[in-house]
């Protein structure tokens, strides 16, 4: 088996690296930019900041930070400190500085976090719309996780996604009979049988994985019609809908590889490069690192990627890591943080940032649509339109602390993960869910 690992061989190599950075002039050449006056944050004499974010899941994403961080230090004197914790450990953490009111000054966090500490955080109404007027507007999922709840507060700077298209073997899917991947579920679940009866099975994590998890549960749920939660808030998820997306998955699961229950946000990636299975969902990462090594460069050569079956009415339902920066209110130097936040989000910077990580943590504006990143390798297209899904965790309901905690206790992953592998029946799964949720929706 040729093993990967998130800290190593699943980063860009320094071959991918290069090629990415080499072009940033020219890509920033052509984002369209509008007149926009930026906001007058004068920065606190002898500031200094602690920023906490994911860690990599491809080198360039922490090297390119760090020299964009680097860049705001030489030309402010604000000497950043960045911690970049594991994606199971990054929430903790955070809960540990809101509750303190001491430590990371600045939290690039998860989709939903800045909301379960909205009365912790700083207004960012000002920095949002100043960067949606200069770069095109932001995007439809970054908008609703930027703004609080009805509203047009922003209490978070969503800074990128990592969506999660479906990835597979071309070659296998056509000697299953099929020339491209089926967009319904009737036809996607009998191609994902034709592989497993040829040997190459599919494989999508059942475990409590921050990102391949979600992308999976969310996915089955809101393409069968499914919802955690109504417009008012008031629990939904015991419906029809979801009862037919837990029969689905059951069957769905008879296709799998053994020990999906237990994978993480690494498990699918190893077995992929491995040949163990032929399908899979994940963010451009895994491309990007197989078509960087000799070792598995034919196997990305070989690698698809198109849309899961969508959701009533031809709608994309595909999750997205959500990367959402806020400031907690404790912070000593805010108009430092905020110029922060500022200069990694213009384009000098962040493009070269989205340009060096291949296009793994998609733009939440829309003017960098025009990157290079996304007119280089025309298997990269899928992924351009990461943040314009309509679907939230918590749909359909408001983003609050509620959706924020349900998502962060894994909820809905858990009940697929029980009526998939006949913990549970569907519909003891589907009640236990109702219970746990309403535990949050009081």
């Amino acid at each position: 088996m040729h093993d990967l690992t998130r800290r190593g061989a699943l980063g860009l190599g320094a071959g991918a690296l290069a090629a990415g950075m080499a072009v940033p002039g020219r890509a920033r050449a052509a984002i369209p930019m509008g007149n926009a006056t930026p906001p007058a944050h004068a920065v606190e004499k002898g500031a200094t900041l602690r920023v906490l974010r994911p860690t990599k899941f491809v080198d360039a994403d922490e090297t390119v930070f760090r020299e964009n961080t680097a860049k705001f230090t030489a030309q402010t004197g604000v000497q950043v400190r960045v911690d970049f914790a594991g994606w199971e450990d990054l929430r903790p953490q955070t809960a540990v500085a809101a509750n303190t009111g001491a430590g990371p000054d600045v939290v690039v966090a998860w989709a939903d976090d800045p909301h379960i500490y909205a009365d912790k955080v700083l207004d960012l109404t000002e920095l949002a719309g100043y960067l949606g007027q200069k770069y095109g507007g932001w995007l439809a999922l970054p908008q609703r996780f930027g703004k609080k709840w009805g509203t047009e507060q922003w209490v978070a700077l969503p800074m990128g996604g990592s969506g999660g298209p479906c990835v597979y073997r071309i070659s296998w899917l056509k000697e299953a009979g099929y020339d491209s991947l089926p967009t319904d579920h009737e036809n996607f679940l009998k191609a994902c049988q034709a592989l497993k009866k040829n040997g190459h099975p599919a494989g999508f994590a059942l475990g409590n994985a921050v990102g391949d998890g979600n992308a999976y549960c969310n996915w089955l749920l809101w393409s069968h019609g499914g919802m955690v939660v109504d417009e008012s808030g008031k629990v939904a998820i015991n419906s029809p809908q979801t009862l037919n997306a837990l029969k689905y998955a059951k069957e769905l699961y008879q296709t799998f590889i053994p020990g999906t229950l237990s994978w993480g946000d690494i498990n699918n990636n190893r077995a992929y490069a491995a040949g163990e299975i032929g399908l899979t969902q994940n963010g451009v990462s895994m491309y990007f690192s197989l078509k960087n090594d000799p070792k598995t460069a034919a196997i990305a050569e070989d690698t698809g990627m198109a849309r899961m079956p969508f959701a009533p009415g031809g709608k994309m339902a595909e999750n997205v890591l959500l990367l959402n920066a806020m400031v907690f209110k404790h912070t000593r130097f805010p108009n430092a943080a905020k110029e922060y936040l500022r200069f990694m989000m213009e384009a000098e910077q962040y493009d070269t940032w989205l340009t060096g990580c291949g296009g793994y943590w998609s733009h939440p504006l829309a003017a960098y649509a025009e990157s290079q990143v996304w007119k280089g390798d025309p298997k990269l297209a899928v992924y351009r339109d990461t943040n314009t899904v309509e679907f939230w965790s918590g749909y359909k309901g408001p983003i609050s602390q509620a959706s924020g905690s349900v998502a962060a206790d894994y909820v809905v992953v858990q009940m697929f993960a029980a009526a998939s592998s006949g913990q549970s029946t569907p519909e003891e799964a589907v009640r236990e869910a109702e219970r746990r949720a309403r535990r949050y929706y009081r």
